[in-house]
């Protein structure tokens, strides 16, 4: 399909539905009509058209004022359930999860990493028993974004303890209104409780709810660990978006605040957050050729590095202004928003930039091995049983 003809597409469709009223209505027909993931095939939200061409599609229907599916609240599903339920889910995984997901009515969460089991994933201990057509789940997941707003969940746990740690892993999605699923809050660093712990408790999960085969969880895992960090650090942005953008309009808003060795580290960070933006840009052109590849883990370690850097210049610029940080609530937000919040805020949250998605250590490594091949770290669990390893 070329692009002409997509955006005839677009123009028909816009045409046929005028009203706008019905925001979940109106999305339910752009997804059956191909053109919610253009990519994506047809029947199931796309067209089978390039990726490369989703942003033109994306720009139409917002200079149209059409509804949108408030990509903040639902990025985890947007950006790592999706691209994992399509490359592994059934016909009817697929036909069941992608549409609600898409449209925003149903939200999804990540239950991965775990109190012992954090950046290195493959340790984690929630075991999955098999009980004829289901199975039983036991364990605690932490650091969970969306958890207490979420109807569903990607799930890995641990079937196969004799075996080595990166073998023994099953896949699943979890239903998080089932029985035995307990979400607790937790209280970050910035006065608010954005993610939260998750204890399972003898959970039930079907078989027809597994992604991928029986003790395949970690080749599952890493397509949405490669699609998450894609979706953490490669998003397009205009020039001086984002974070630089909001500090470059507060240098030129107040000149009484500048100092000859702030603006040194404001023309520095400038530099280097356009050429990550570049360099994103880029990114995203590869992934319109196939699947994100280990370059996404660059793209995050320099969105997470920029963003801490650049809140850091943001407070030194402010003085004692920024050191105001009046949002100690407990609230429950739905996403994350750098953007509209206070400087304070911003600092604050960009600390977890290099933690959320992968660390940056944990990036480096595979910065190291799988994009400049160098030699991998010694791993001396390699071939030891999980049940064997120490904890």
């Amino acid at each position: 399909m070329t692009a002409a003809q997509l955006d005839e597409r677009v123009t028909a469709f816009l045409a046929a539905h005028p009203d706008t009223s019905d925001e979940i209505g109106y999305l339910r027909a752009r997804f059956d009509a191909g053109l919610a993931w253009v990519h994506y095939p047809v029947g199931l939200g796309g067209l089978d058209a390039p990726r490369s061409s989703q942003r033109a599609v994306d720009a139409r229907f917002v200079a149209a004022g059409a509804p949108t599916n408030d990509p903040g609240r639902i990025g985890i599903g947007l950006g790592m359930a999706a691209p994992t339920v399509l490359a592994y889910g059934t016909a009817e995984q697929r036909a069941r999860w992608l549409r609600p997901l898409w449209t925003g009515e149903e939200v999804w969460c990540q239950l991965f990493s775990e109190p012992g089991a954090g950046s290195d994933l493959a340790a984690l201990g929630t075991r999955a028993v098999r009980d004829g057509d289901a199975w039983v789940v036991d364990g605690q997941k932490v650091w969970t974004s969306m958890a207490h707003e979420a109807r569903w969940a990607i799930l890995v746990t641990r079937t196969h303890p004799d075996l080595p740690k990166h073998r023994g892993m099953t896949y699943f999605v979890c239903d998080m209104t089932a029985p035995g699923v307990e979400v607790r809050p937790l209280r970050q660093a910035t006065g608010e409780a954005e993610f939260n712990e998750v204890f399972l408790t003898g959970v039930r999960i079907p078989d027809a709810h597994r992604l991928g085969e029986i003790g395949d969880g970690w080749s599952v895992a890493r397509t949405t660990l490669m699609n998450e960090r894609v979706a953490i650090g490669g998003a397009s942005e205009p020039r001086e978006g984002g974070m630089i953008g909001i500090v470059a309009d507060t240098w030129r808003a107040h000149p009484e605040l500048r100092t000859a060795g702030l603006h040194d580290r404001l023309l520095r960070l400038w530099v280097e957050a356009e050429a990550a933006r570049l360099t994103t840009e880029r990114l995203r052109l590869q992934l319109a050729a196939g699947d994100p590849g280990p370059e996404g883990s660059g793209a995050k370690l320099t969105y997470a590095r920029l963003n801490q850097e650049i809140s850091g210049l943001e407070l030194d610029l402010l003085a004692e202004q920024g050191l105001r940080h009046d949002e100690w609530t407990m609230r429950r937000p739905a996403s994350v928003d750098f953007t509209t919040r206070s400087p304070g805020y911003r600092y604050l949250r960009a600390k977890g930039n290099s933690i959320e998605g992968g660390t940056s250590e944990i990036l480096l490594n595979v910065i190291a091995e799988r994009v400049l091949g160098l030699p991998p770290e010694p791993r001396v669990d390699k071939d030891t049983a999980w049940k064997d390893l120490p904890r």
